[in-house]
């Protein structure tokens, strides 16, 4: 029966995958917002270009933590104890964001509205940041104990490597942002967001070498999984395909088929993720005997058992709400007296 602990790795994986597309790409216009808008119509066309989308992105991450919470509570525990300091600057990043797209239309003077955009910005940015900055400790270790106990500060989080795989998420989010965008504004807001867009893609592909130099240079099991399963060498060149295809299909005015590419990519990037952890939760710095496995760290088969019947009511429903709030919501931004 332990194939329900690899189902609901996996499917832990499926539900980060769609909360990094899907949540990618509005934090992606958060970021990208002071740098491509020129006034305060501009602004108002960004956050309206997501503002039907944000909130149901976000379900995404709360059933990712529910889901690990409920299947491998001893891993939930001791990643969230020893980031609690973090999660807790992520939650108040994600509060303040909500807050600053609500509160900043109610008011139309100028530093009012000054101060909220700047709060959607840092708070987009931070959300990403924080996001990569948990990936890069995630795949170098952190210090627990054979009790689950963390060891360390919140300071030993910011280390070299979950640095860069940190800037590496604000560039990849801010280019996933940027093609989403094309598809709801024109006109010179476009231009100036397609040139963010390279910008971002330049910067995504700097920090991809280095990131991917280091880790290998740094981290002995970061490629462990491969040498015993040739045949997934297969998903880091599909990777790089789709990276290439970029700018290729934006180049050929198709920017559905770049959007599909940037979204395969950061799907990718979260399955070699969970290769290369697998089939640990968390690796321990302080020794193999601390490791938190998704076997020791599972509830129990029933348990698994009851969560996948759950699972498989759920999952169908929420991908339908998706769809078809994507479908309601297509097309160019239209402000309106009700637009934020």
């Amino acid at each position: 029966m332990a194939y329900l602990n690899e189902i609901w790795f996996v499917l832990l994986g499926v539900l980060l995958t769609g909360y990094a597309v899907l949540d990618g790409f509005d934090l992606g216009v958060g970021i990208l917002h002071p740098f491509v808008t020129r006034n305060d119509k501009e602004k108002r066309i960004l956050m309206n270009a997501i503002g039907p989308l944000w909130d149901g992105n976000e379900v995404w991450l709360v059933t990712f933590g529910g889901a690990m919470f409920a299947a491998f509570p001893n891993a939930y525990a001791s990643v969230f104890s020893a980031f609690y300091t973090a999660f807790m600057m992520l939650l108040c990043a994600i509060i303040f964001r909500a807050v600053s797209m609500e509160f900043r239309s109610k008011q139309p003077y100028r530093l009012w509205r000054a101060f909220w955009d700047g709060a959607f910005f840092l708070s987009s940015f931070l959300i990403a940041l924080l996001f990569g900055v948990a990936v890069g400790n995630a795949m170098q270790g952190i210090a627990i104990d054979v009790n689950g106990n963390y060891q360390g500060t919140f300071w030993d989080f910011l280390n070299p490597f979950s640095i860069l795989v940190g800037l590496m998420v604000v560039v990849l989010f801010a280019m996933h942002g940027g093609i989403f965008l094309v598809f709801k504004t024109g006109g010179e807001l476009r231009v100036r967001i397609s040139r963010g867009i390279w910008a971002s893609y330049v910067a995504l592909l700097v920090l991809y070498l280095i990131t991917s130099v280091y880790a290998n240079l740094t981290i002995p099991y970061a490629t462990m999984n491969f040498r015993h399963f040739p045949a997934a060498w297969i998903m880091p060149l599909l990777n790089a395909a789709a990276i290439v295809a970029i700018p290729v299909f934006l180049l050929k005015k198709r920017p559905g088929a770049a959007f599909m590419a940037s979204s395969f990519t950061i799907a990718a990037f979260i399955f070699l993720f969970g290769f290369a952890l697998a089939p640990y939760m968390v690796h321990s710095t302080l020794g193999p005997e601390c490791n938190i496995t998704i076997y020791n760290a599972a509830a129990s088969q029933k348990t698994l058992g009851i969560m996948l019947i759950i699972a498989g009511i759920g999952m169908p429903l929420v991908l339908c709400y998706t769809v078809i709030i994507y479908r309601v919501f297509r097309g160019k931004v239209e402000l309106g007296a009700e637009s934020y």
